[in-house]
């Protein structure tokens, strides 16, 4: 049998199978109808987003989740497999469906979702092998919170054997309900080297409006780094040093969806570059601004090369802030 492969990154988390619409005019009345231009299939969920968005850059990049065994699932693993994906640490559930959302986008409002767990519902994180975890440079883990099977403590046993190895551990989260989630972020934050949420998700965490104050907040619970996105007006940050702001790319949005995702795969890749923190964060800018400009969660994500020349010619100043 060969040996295990290495690799730059692994990607822990939820996998989709999306339905994304194109625009529609207005959200249709019980019983009515909407039409659109198009409804496309895509990969979706946050470790499979940031997963592909990471190949992108040439990064070389494993996936880690569950899947269904049916249509979806399969036409999921060749789509990710295509893109660059390695697929070695994706298991099949004879029993569940593959997760699947359908993405509704309303022409000047934020996106809907109606979503299937699935089979991501089966997925503990303790199936990835940790002397894979041990050799990788970044365990990410998203889509944290939806699932209760991966669990605070499980997340912190993979987050603590990652970091006694020297491997970045970076953690996102995806919820309905915040309650069950404050105590597992009380267990796997002190493992985080770097957290990422959005401002909508940390204030449902928080009970805290500012971004600035809900990413000193996530700081205190544990994490080395917090960095709260916030759309248009930017990105966040509590560290060790103090607090920071970085502006965000002034772009039209299309479709938000896998926005959050590819800033997180900008900032990998700015970790992986050995890159300081505001190059680290203005790689994760520009990925997510060309993110929403088109429809679907990695359709429009910069290559490696493009988004290099994007960050060099469009200068963004990390501010001191808080």
């Amino acid at each position: 049998m060969p040996a295990p492969r290495d690799f730059d990154v692994i990607c822990a988390g939820l996998i989709v199978a999306d339905h994304v619409s194109a625009p529609i005019p207005a959200w249709p009345a019980s019983g009515g109808l909407a039409t659109t231009d198009r409804i496309e299939f895509t990969i979706g969920g946050c470790g499979a987003n940031t997963a592909v968005d990471l190949a992108r850059l040439g990064v070389d990049v494993a996936l880690a989740g569950r899947l269904g065994r049916d249509p979806a699932g399969e036409v999921v693993r060749e789509m990710l497999t295509t893109r660059g994906v390695a697929c070695d640490l994706v298991s099949a559930s004879p029993t569940a469906q593959t997760a699947t959302t359908l993405v509704v986008n309303v022409r000047g409002e934020d996106r809907r979702f109606i979503h299937a767990v699935g089979a991501n519902a089966e997925f503990t994180g303790l199936e990835i092998p940790l002397d894979a975890v041990a050799r990788a440079g970044v365990l990410y883990i998203g889509g944290f919170g939806l699932n209760p099977a991966l669990s605070g403590a499980n997340v912190a046993k993979l987050f603590r054997a990652a970091r006694a190895a020297g491997c970045v551990t970076v953690l996102d989260v995806v919820f309905g309900d915040p309650e069950p989630v404050r105590g597992m972020l009380a267990e796997a934050l002190p493992e985080t080297d770097v957290f990422l949420p959005n401002t909508d998700e940390a204030r449902q965490l928080t009970g805290l409006g500012d971004p600035l104050l809900q990413a000193r907040h996530f700081r205190e619970l544990g994490a080395a780094t917090s960095i709260v996105t916030a759309g248009p007006a930017g990105a966040f940050v509590s560290t060790s040093t103090g607090g920071y702001h970085l502006p965000a790319y002034p772009v039209e949005q299309v479709d938000g969806t896998g926005g959050g995702d590819a800033f997180v795969a900008g900032y990998i890749y700015g970790l992986l570059q050995n890159a300081d923190l505001h190059e680290s964060l203005r790689y994760g800018a520009a990925l997510g601004a060309s993110c929403v400009q088109a429809m679907g969660a990695t359709t429009g994500v910069l290559e490696r090369d493009q988004l290099e020349a994007f960050v060099a010619s469009h200068p963004l100043d990390l501010t001191p802030a808080g």
